[in-house]
């Protein structure tokens, strides 16, 4: 199934929100409550503290993330918030530099689902033309904060999106087809894994960079054994990239290099791959099939 006989794609996925999360400062009602000791405040005020945890992520944490896919020769897939490549041209930079993928994590990495179709649709089209401007290329792939409306999948093939990965369902992409102003188009769903994200280090006190690891490797080993899968591995800047942490990336990214036969590749070089060995389904006006796949993901 993949390139060179390979029993394994695996999609290193670099998560950057950080700049781009809900803050009063940029004219939220609250501060973001996804916080490093789990604080959500009840109240309109500015959460310093957690603002600063966000703030680490591009001081500190990036460059740590950034100097093991270095080391490990790694072609990862930024899903990044538009917003938070702006207030990092850094990052940008060193994406387009380096060969890596974009994928949009929206305009700000906030909740959309609310949104009716002309915002959601503005919030697509603001983050596309925002990362076109800052890597040099524009986003084919979609993911969003948590949950996502029932249109969002046909204003993404609308608007020239070829995968979205707000989906949790399977090991292997397969295809969709969604209903559009145009009628029937088909479109990638790459699925993502959210077991193996190091989001569990905030929501899940206690949890190890030992543990993390451990569940990881096994992940990989298991999809290499079984054949012809596509792991995903999801990290953040903010949290993998602690010190405390970041040898359980080098360590994984060590396991996954010690095996010739796996298939390290972007999400849309995935992506691509499976729409050429895979025939998209035929197009049919069927509701059954037009409305398949749309309900809402929770990604990290």
């Amino acid at each position: 199934m993949w390139p060179n006989d390979a029993r394994l794609a695996l999609s290193v996925v670099v998560n950057v929100e950080e700049g781009a999360e809900m803050s009063l400062r940029d004219g939220d009602k609250g501060p973001d409550p996804v916080d490093e000791l789990g604080v959500a405040l009840k109240i309109p005020i500015r959460n310093f503290a957690n603002e600063s945890n966000y703030d680490y992520g591009i001081r500190a944490g990036w460059p740590r993330v950034h100097a093991l896919l270095r080391k490990h020769g790694i072609t990862a897939t930024f899903t990044a918030a538009a917003l938070a490549l702006e207030r990092a041209p850094q990052i940008a930079q060193v994406i387009a530099a380096e060969g890596h993928e974009t994928c949009s994590h929206g305009w700000r990495w906030v909740h959309q689902f609310s949104y009716d179709e002309a915002r959601e649709r503005e919030f697509v089209r603001k983050s596309v033309e925002s990362i076109a401007r800052t890597t040099g290329t524009r986003p084919v792939g979609w993911l969003s904060r948590y949950l996502h409306s029932p249109r969002l999948r046909a204003t993404l093939a609308e608007e020239g999106f070829r995968y979205h990965m707000d989906d949790f369902s399977d090991d292997v992409p397969r295809w969709d087809v969604v209903e559009t102003r145009d009628g029937p188009k088909p479109i990638v769903i790459m699925p993502y894994a959210l077991d193996s994200n190091d989001m569990k280090f905030w929501l899940a006190p206690g949890y190890t960079p030992a543990q993390w690891l451990d569940y990881a490797v096994e992940t990989f080993d298991v999809l290499h054994e079984e054949g012809g899968k596509m792991m995903s591995l999801g990290v953040h800047l903010r949290i993998i990239g602690r010190p405390g942490r970041i040898r359980a990336f080098d360590r994984f990214l060590q396991h996954a290099r010690s095996k010739r036969d796996v298939w390290i590749a972007t999400r849309a070089e995935i992506a691509e791959h499976f729409a050429r060995q895979t025939p998209s389904p035929a197009i049919s006006p069927s509701p059954a099939i037009a409305g398949e796949g749309r309900g809402g993901g929770q990604p990290a």
